[in-house]
């Protein structure tokens, strides 16, 4: 697998994204779009981020290993619809996800407030996507970890290859990067003003 991204892409028809929309109070099915391409950006961005450190990276595989085989993405609208047929609690914990990879605090608020930024749909239903999403975001990487028998540096850098790729072609991704680097200290307005992302937000 050359790109995790373009995986989730695909794992997410149409079908997967009519069914989040009608949960969006009101959103329309491109601001879905839009949101669900900044969260897998983000989450996949985080990984890379915790991944980077040896440290970091064996805890990412021992999860791996132990919650996420990647049998979640067979069941990809059960999981949308609240009513995921997986055996292992842990592997759709999106909840729980989150709290591994953005924390409980600043930078977890500011990275709603962003993705809610850029695709127009508020942040409660941003927050309530994150967590639909997240165990997916790990799913596929489990997947791609036990099909390929990737070992921890290869998880790294397929990780690292799968954001540095995306950055060439999403604008949003080489900002998303960026704002993991330098956010947890202070409001996400400073942060997206001194990256550039309201001129991002203007081509939109």
């Amino acid at each position: 697998m050359n790109n995790l991204l373009e995986m989730l892409q695909s794992t997410l028809g149409d079908n997967a994204m009519e069914a989040l929309a009608s949960q969006m109070s009101g959103a329309d099915r491109k601001s879905t779009e839009a949101a669900t391409n900044g969260i897998i950006s983000l989450l996949t961005s985080a990984m890379a981020k915790n991944a980077s450190t040896p440290s970091g990276a064996q805890s990412l595989v021992s999860a791996l290993d132990r919650d996420h085989d990647g049998s979640v993405l067979d069941d990809v609208m059960g999981l949308i619809q609240g009513r995921p047929q997986v055996q292992n609690p842990k592997a759709v914990n999106g909840a729980g996800i989150l709290n591994h990879l953005l924390g409980q605090g600043q930078t977890r608020d500011n990275s709603i407030e962003m993705i809610s930024r850029m695709s127009g749909i508020d942040k409660s239903n941003v927050g309530s996507m994150m967590i639909k999403l997240a165990p997916l975001v790990l799913g596929a990487l489990g997947k791609a970890r036990h099909q390929e028998g990737l070992d921890t540096n290869s998880v790294t850098s397929l990780l690292k290859r799968s954001v540095d790729s995306a950055a060439n072609e999403r604008a949003e991704m080489g900002l998303i990067g960026k704002f993991l680097d330098r956010d947890g200290d202070g409001s996400v307005l400073d942060d997206i003003a001194g990256m550039g992302i309201n001129a991002f937000l203007r081509r939109r």
